[in-house]
């Protein structure tokens, strides 16, 4: 089977970590990003390593640029078959001070935007009677999180679409699975979340409390993510796939 992955948000961080993962065992790849000029630099490093890809841009929110840079996709390399829903935004603000635009532009991104994408590439994979999707959620999202209530119950929301689509495409050779992540370095969000001043001198013990103490790279969520989308986990499906060093809180 010719297999294509289409990555959200792979311009960079864990996107282009899984992505790069994708790419060797020689699954052509959309590099999905909010501009395709964001994404160009990734599909080079594939090229140059003997790989397939295509840089996209889009807007995960928005049906119509989401559906012109799939039907791109598809034109270039045929069908498409893995889906990782990597893209996001994060946030934090105290819940008091949490306004309505806030919360509605995390959903949109977070939750609408999942949702929009796995809607206008499923049907490639119910022709085809194969599939995986694979969203990375958060561990904000088992946990809770100080001051990201948008963001971690956007997450959540996540964990229950990746169960209800495993139960209802199950039939069609499809799985769905999600990927918590926790403490991932050298990404934008890490940055985002633990160089802030209120963060940045936890952030050291909360890893050394963990079993292993270090922080995750991009490379922990893309093998996990390799495994998932490949024929040997086809029995795997609806589960959370927690890449998280074995801190769960």
């Amino acid at each position: 089977m010719n297999k294509v992955a289409l990555v959200t948000g792979a311009a960079a961080g864990i996107g282009a970590g899984i992505m790069r993962r994708l790419a060797k065992d020689g699954i052509a790849i959309g590099v999905l990003d909010l501009t395709e000029e964001r994404a160009a630099k990734t599909v080079a490093d594939i090229e140059a390593a003997g790989g397939r890809a295509m840089a996209l841009g889009a807007d995960i929110s928005d049906r119509g640029q989401v559906t012109a840079a799939v039907e791109r996709l598809r034109a270039a390399f045929g069908p498409i078959n893995i889906l990782v829903n990597n893209a996001g935004i994060t946030g934090f603000v105290p819940f008091l001070e949490l306004t309505d635009e806030e919360w509605d532009t995390m959903l949109r991104i977070n939750l609408k935007g999942t949702f929009i994408v796995t809607q206008v590439v499923i049907p490639d994979m119910i022709a085809s009677q194969w599939g995986r999707i694979i969203n990375i959620s958060s561990s904000s999202a088992q946990t809770g999180a100080a001051k990201m209530a948008h963001y971690s119950s956007s997450k959540g929301a996540m964990i229950a679409f990746t169960r209800t689509l495993a139960q209802e495409f199950g039939e069609h050779g499809i799985t769905s699975n999600t990927i918590p992540p926790r403490f991932v370095h050298n990404t934008e969000m890490s940055v985002a979340s633990f160089e802030r001043d209120d963060m940045r001198e936890k952030f050291q013990a909360m890893v050394d409390a963990g079993p292993i103490r270090r922080h995750g790279e991009p490379e922990d969520i893309a093998g996990a993510a390799a495994w998932l989308a490949s024929d040997e986990a086809g029995y795997v499906t609806g589960q959370v796939i927690g890449v998280n060093g074995g801190r769960y809180i």
